[in-house]
């Protein structure tokens, strides 16, 4: 048979052992995709179960389960293929599987083979990696049905599939799979969110294609999974070589199917005996006898790729970060069904970005949901109904909240009332003072002695911060609302945080991007917007000020960077620190060759201030709420960077870096 074949990637929302919920909408992508005539839909990895079941994969009865849903689906697949993904148990260990249904039975488990096991991903901790060539059958109620390294004979076109980490590995299978000869390699992906990866997927995509000479389909989740990670969807076919369809990512509905045409093979070139491939082994063809007529006509328009005008990488990435973290508030609050959002509003950029995510996250929900998706979605809100607009909906789900003492400014008080109220949001305000001189007051009564700034700072600053939070707690509570914590990974990489105080929170959406980029980044929201929000010319009452703590007297002249350091040095320090774990003397030398008008005196205080705070808040990063995953590195210890609680601090290696600082002709710092 040859003709015009219809391939679908289906992009997805999912949610971790939500049995009905994920079996709906991969019936609502099947459906959707049938009608739009296509013939073999892609859906993405794990898609029954959800990705992110942790340690979950390893228990029986969610094995179980999920095959229980994989028969539930097997009727829906009449007059289609589709590849939906789900753990499989074999020979006692658990795989990850992508069943092949064909009109309504399951013609094989195709196992993945390469395991992800760095950043965010512990796939070997609940998989078994499959070997390559290799076979079984899997045996149930459905009958003995081949698994392993399979292709696949549907509709005239020889097919093989690539499961998401496949395609990132020098060996792919995809090689294989050319070499016997597949026409279609479909990829479902569970491929989290980071700052330009996207373009790496092109890549993969794009090559695979033409390196194979076959049509690619790549298909991803969408939306905040599980909690931490957010994942683009964006599904893609290539052909040859070239891309024919690319999907909008970022998108806030549930279900997405694209399609493209490709032209099946003659039935000859289909039917070709199993292949062997240059390394000796052979991937067993499974042929199905159905097939769509080539005749068949269709009505529904193509959906062509949305047109993007070309951007600087500054706009692309202000883009980016704004689409992401706030689908990922909107996912968190609808799947933890709560009732909204409170911030701690201190006037300053890290509480004010989270309040300007939280009013992007609405307005991308209106443009992008019409209002009965945003009844299926939200219907757990209480007063849904009478939300017509942005702005209403905001003010039913943003609260913030500013609390003062003696040591707060007129300016950050103006800041976060005029920035709450003009992104729409309920504006509270607290006087915290009293709390604050009780808590002194009962310690110097107890210790028998005045506490003063000289001797007692640390002490007096994290009061006033710890004292915030029990009434920002409950009000959280009064309202079943998210307590949004607002500290920034700058911050967490040197603890300057005060911990159950500016740190409380059930979530903290900005704990994975660095102080100096949130600044850059709100000026882009003040001037221009992004993603379609904004601009918000009020944000000028935030950018034009230093960062501030408030938490000393005002003729202290406190700011974060006279704190610590400019925090575009401490950003450089923790990328060569620890995402590349470069040693302090290699920071020293390559800061002292990209800065040379700096003082070496300078640069070795500041990397032996972020070495040292960097080891003695490990405890803090530790405590930190959940937080997204925004790029491939973080300080985040339950998705990247691991590090001991106790340590030597670097000590031998700070004093190494100062003996070559001692070289370069600067007295070493102490």
């Amino acid at each position: 048979m040859t003709g015009q074949i219809r391939l679908g990637a289906g992009i997805l929302n999912q949610t971790p052992l939500d049995w009905e919920g994920n079996l709906r909408r991969v019936i609502a992508a099947i459906d959707q995709a049938r009608s739009q005539r296509v013939a073999i839909l892609c859906l993405p990895e794990l898609c029954l179960t959800g990705y992110g079941c942790e340690d979950l994969f390893l228990a029986d009865h969610v094995v179980k389960t999920a095959w229980s849903m994989l028969q539930q689906l097997i009727p829906h697949t009449v007059g289609i293929a589709v590849t939906a993904g789900l753990p499989v148990l074999l020979n006692g260990y658990v795989h990850n599987a992508a069943a092949m249904l064909v009109d309504g039975r399951l013609l094989g488990l195709s196992l993945k083979q390469n395991l992800a096991n760095d950043g965010l991903h512990y796939e070997p901790r609940w998989f078994r990696a499959w070997p390559r060539y290799t076979q079984t059958l899997h045996h149930s109620a459905c009958g003995s049905i081949p698994a392993g390294d399979l292709r696949y004979q549907i509709c005239g076109l020889q097919i093989g599939l690539e499961i998401c980490e496949d395609a990132w590995v020098a060996d792919r299978p995809g090689r294989r799979l050319a070499a016997a000869g597949v026409d279609v390699i479909l990829n479902p992906s569970a491929s989290h969110f980071a700052f330009g990866k996207q373009s790496q997927r092109e890549r993969l995509v794009l090559e695979g294609s033409e390196q194979f000479d076959c049509c690619y389909v790549y298909a991803n989740l969408v939306g905040n999974e599980s909690g931490r990670a957010i994942y683009d969807g964006g599904g893609m076919i290539a052909d040859s070589g070239r891309m024919l369809l690319s999907g909008q990512r970022l998108r806030f509905g549930e279900v997405q199917v694209i399609w493209a045409e490709v032209t099946a093979g003659s039935e000859t070139s289909a039917n070709e005996s199993d292949a062997t491939v240059n390394s000796g082994g052979a991937i067993p063809l499974i042929r199905s006898s159905w097939g769509i007529s080539a005749s068949a006509s269709a009505t529904v328009v193509k959906e062509q790729p949305v047109a993007v005008e070309r951007q600087d990488a500054a706009t692309v990435r202000a883009e980016e970060f704004t689409r992401a973290v706030a689908l990922g508030l909107f996912d968190y609050l609808r799947k933890s069904r709560s009732q909204g959002f409170v911030i701690s509003m201190s006037g300053g950029a890290d509480s004010t970005a989270c309040a300007v995510l939280v009013r992007a996250a609405v307005e991308l929900a209106f443009r992008e949901l019409d209002a009965n998706a945003r009844q299926q979605l939200l219907g757990h809100l209480r007063d849904l109904a009478s939300c017509s607009d942005a702005n209403a909906l905001t003010a039913r789900l943003l609260t913030g909240v500013y609390q003062g003492t003696c040591n707060s400014s007129e300016t950050t008080r103006h800041a976060a009332e005029q920035v709450t109220r003009a992104l729409g949001a309920v504006f509270l305000e607290l006087d915290v003072d009293g709390l604050v001189n009780s808590y002194r007051a009962a310690i110097e009564q107890a210790i028998g002695r005045q506490l003063n700034w000289q001797h007692d700072d640390i002490a007096l600053q994290n009061i006033q911060a710890r004292t915030r939070s029990p009434s920002v707690w409950m009000l959280a509570n009064l309202q079943g609302a998210l307590l949004l914590a607002t500290s920034n990974r700058s911050e967490a990489s040197v603890g300057y945080t005060t911990m159950d105080g500016d740190t409380s929170g059930g979530l903290s959406p900005i704990a994975g991007i660095d102080k100096d980029y949130l600044r850059s980044w709100l000026q882009i929201m003040q001037t221009q917007g992004a993603a379609g929000i904004g601009p918000f010319p009020v944000l000028q009452l935030v950018n034009e000020q230093q960062p501030t703590a408030e938490l000393r007297p005002g003729q202290y002249g406190q700011t974060d960077e006279g704190d610590l350091m400019p925090y575009a040095v401490l950003e450089r320090i923790e990328q060569l620190a620890i995402r590349e774990r470069r040693a302090p003397v290699e920071v020293m030398q390559i800061m002292v060759a990209e800065q040379p008008r700096q003082p070496v005196l300078q640069l070795t205080a500041w990397i032996r201030r972020f070495y040292q705070l960097w080891s003695s808040s490990q405890w803090k990063r530790e405590r930190i709420a959940p937080s997204f995953h925004l790029d491939e590195h973080n300080v985040d210890p339950r998705t990247w960077c691991r590090f001991p609680i106790l340590s030597g601090g670097f000590r031998h290696e700070l004093d190494e870096m100062d003996y070559r600082a001692a070289e370069l002709g600067t007295e070493p710092q102490s």
